[in-house]
């Protein structure tokens, strides 16, 4: 795999209030009263996204990433690039999704590779495509997750 010398999240570049959490997961407040006024998904959207990273990440013991925003031009490049700095990579899979160039892109760390294989990455590719087809970025990325945890198993 490449690797990078950006991170996914420059902890410095966020706003006021916002912080990497030890999970890698980034979290943000906002004074009570105000309205986000850049959210890019509803309160809906982000707890369903949330829980289903959660279950999946608790019933098959592999760490589930999503990454969406640019790739580059070499979207599969920009995904190997990305995928070392995400948190526990060698035992997790990164979903990462470009939603203007319409690319999605998995990868699987290497003490899961024989769980999260070639076919349960492509199952989630093709879970998720629908959704995304009809401009539903997060039902896309949810049923991907949802169909990859169900190919995944419990660790034996």
């Amino acid at each position: 795999m490449a690797s990078s010398k950006w991170p996914a999240v420059v902890e410095a570049d966020l706003p006021h209030g916002w912080a990497v959490t030890t999970s890698g997961r980034v979290s943000g407040v906002h004074e009570a009263g105000d309205v986000f006024k850049e959210a890019p998904f509803n309160d809906r959207e982000r707890l369903l996204m949330d829980n289903t990273l959660t279950d999946a990440t608790r019933g098959t013991k592999v760490r589930f990433n999503v990454y969406i925003g640019d790739l580059g031009a070499d979207a599969a490049a920009g995904v190997d690039a990305l995928f070392p700095s995400t948190p526990e990579a060698a035992r997790s899979v990164l979903i990462a999704v470009s939603p203007n160039e319409h690319v999605v892109e998995v990868r699987s760390g290497r003490d899961v590779a024989d769980r999260v294989n070639d076919r349960v990455c492509q199952l989630g590719v093709t879970a998720a495509l629908a959704s995304l087809r009809q401009g539903e970025l997060v039902d896309g990325l949810v049923s991907a997750v949802r169909v990859m945890a169900a190919a995944i198993g419990r660790p034996s």
